[in-house]
């Protein structure tokens, strides 16, 4: 039944492509509604009607039991699960239970301690002085001191680490002593001590004796569990690490994740009790559940913005892509209302940029581009191109709810002005594939991702899709934008920094990189018996508070 209703709105989209192609109407889409997100949080996430901490008490009304097995459906294959190299939220949700950093990020998004007790910065945020925690211990039994430390950042700066970039920024790390270590950066950082949770902390006796090559085959870190086994395809199996430092946790005995890219394989797994936790279904899927046995459907907003990014570094180079009243039009040729209200249910608010609605400096000022298939047409006309032009398109396939129907659906309003696809059809590839030609900017001048941030602030995506030579993801370099992200990073004052976000917004709205699609809801559907799940706005979590109802 999902499946037949999502194939009727799917048709009827395209029906009404078809019509554009056929003669351009005025396409007056309801695009300048940009949705009603005042209320996204980068906390919690929410049932349909009830805060997510009340799913910490199950259907049944039985008190958490310690052990068990815990099983979470990814929507991926992760492409590693060493934290530096992790490509995208699947890899990274596996590599957190086992890594830690520096500092942690509670559920009220504070940066509190972690791996240190205790941290300070000189007055420009250009050296950061930690006190380590004692007794730590690595899942090999090892005790952790400075010198792991040490040894983290220098792994995790090898160029082969998809994220080496927010590692490489420390210019030095050293040790004071056994329990102290200073890291030194090339320039301020008003968000490093974010960006320290996503440090992975390794030993450093792996390091210097296996290389990059032992740790990814065996992950050994300081996390609530430790790894046992990767049968690629099939499952990852974690155990729980009966010497973790936070005592009483973790509260499962075992953590199984296993990879299931069909999102109604997955709906089925979550049904029947074959999996305790399935992320990324759409509203239909997510409906369907909620007259299932044992099930409970949770929905939040999500701080991830959807695109279809131009490339002027590679293949975009000489291409019309490369004028931005031609980026302009494609942003007015796509009608971005009709694909949210056809393929999710209207869940899911219009974008205006990278800054993402609940994001520090975002300008609600900027209304989303109105669907215009005139404007886009005369755009196109004014900028040369009267007859449109054929570029390439490249999307990935099982990453993201229903992504592969919103490429079909933008190829088929750029059609419908003129711009056509090279070979006449997107490239459809599987997501690891995709991710490794996006990581070594090969994809064709036009590809579709998305981009999530884990902190209150934008930062870290923007840097990352936009962040030029300097980022693996990034197919797009500006100057401005390069000096705007160094702004960013050396403003230490909030509401100062805030103003910069809004100019970066501005800029990148009137001279768009990207077209930007929509920030969407998430659905997940977990069984009754968990216990203090709280996923986070980045579609993140963190497993070593949950339990099982006996």
């Amino acid at each position: 039944m999902v499946m037949k209703k999502r194939l009727w709105r799917l048709t009827a989209l395209f029906a009404v492509l078809a019509m554009l192609v056929a003669a351009c109407g005025d396409g007056g889409a309801g695009s300048d509604d940009d949705g009603d997100t005042d209320e996204t949080t980068t906390t919690a996430a929410t049932t349909e009607t009830t805060a997510a901490a009340e799913t910490t008490t199950t259907a049944s009304g039985e008190e958490p039991m310690a052990g068990g097995e815990l099983i979470v459906a990814l929507a991926t294959e992760p492409n590693s699960i060493f934290l530096p190299n992790a490509a995208e939220r699947n890899a990274i949700n596996v590599s957190t239970q086992i890594y830690e950093g520096p500092v942690w990020i509670n559920d009220d998004n504070e940066v509190v301690p972690g791996l240190a007790t205790e941290w300070e910065a000189n007055e420009d945020a250009t050296v950061f002085t930690f006190t380590l925690r004692e007794g730590v211990q690595f899942h090999n039994g090892e005790t952790m001191d400075a010198d792991d430390w040490i040894a983290s950042w220098q792994a995790a700066s090898e160029e082969a680490n998809v994220y080496a970039y927010l590692y490489t920024k420390v210019e030095s790390v050293v040790a004071l002593d056994d329990m102290t270590v200073e890291m030194t950066l090339g320039s301020s950082d008003a968000l490093f001590g974010r960006e320290l949770s996503e440090w992975a902390i390794l030993p450093a006796s792996q390091y210097e004796s296996e290389g990059l090559e032992g740790i990814e085959a065996n992950p050994i870190g300081t996390g609530p569990f430790a790894f046992v086994s990767w049968d690629r395809g099939d499952r990852i199996i974690l155990e729980a690490f009966d010497d973790y430092w936070d005592e009483g946790l973790p509260l499962v005995d075992t953590l199984v994740f296993r990879p299931i890219p069909d999102s109604s394989t997955r709906l089925a797994a979550v049904q029947t009790g074959e999996v305790h936790i399935a992320q990324r279904f759409n509203s239909e899927e997510a409906a369907t559940l909620e007259n299932a046995a044992d099930v409970e459907v949770i929905t939040y907003p999500v701080d991830r913005v959807y695109y279809i990014a131009f490339n002027n570094m590679t293949t975009g180079v000489g291409t019309p892509l490369e004028s931005t009243e031609v980026r302009l039009a494609m942003n007015h040729a796509v009608d971005r209302q009709a694909i949210v209200d056809s393929l999710f249910d209207g869940q899911a608010a219009l974008s205006t940029g990278l800054v993402a609605t609940s994001s520090l400096g975002f300008d609600d000022s900027l209304e989303p581009y109105s669907y215009d298939p005139e404007l886009a047409m005369q755009m196109l006309a004014d900028a040369g191109y009267p007859d449109g032009f054929e570029i390439g398109f490249a999307c990935p396939t099982g990453a993201y709810v229903n992504f592969e129907e919103v490429c079909q659906a933008v190829g088929g309003f750029l059609e419908a002005v003129g711009i056509t696809l090279e070979g006449g059809e997107i490239q459809f590839m599987e997501s690891g594939q995709y991710w490794d030609l996006e990581a070594s900017k090969q994809l064709p001048p036009l590809f579709g991702d998305s981009w999530s941030s884990t902190s209150s602030e934008s930062l870290e995506r923007l840097e990352g899709a936009l962040g030029g030579e300097n980022a693996d993801y990034s197919s797009w370099s500006d100057d401005t934008i390069l000096a705007y992200l160094d702004e960013i990073k050396t403003t230490i004052d909030e509401e100062a920094r805030a103003n910069v976000y809004s100019e970066l917004h501005r800029y990148t709205y009137e001279d768009p990189p990207f077209i930007y699609l929509y920030e969407p809801f998430a659905f997940e559907g977990i069984n009754s018996a968990v216990q203090n799940y709280k996923p986070r706005a980045a579609e993140n979590y963190y497993l070593k508070g949950v339990s099982l109802a006996g």
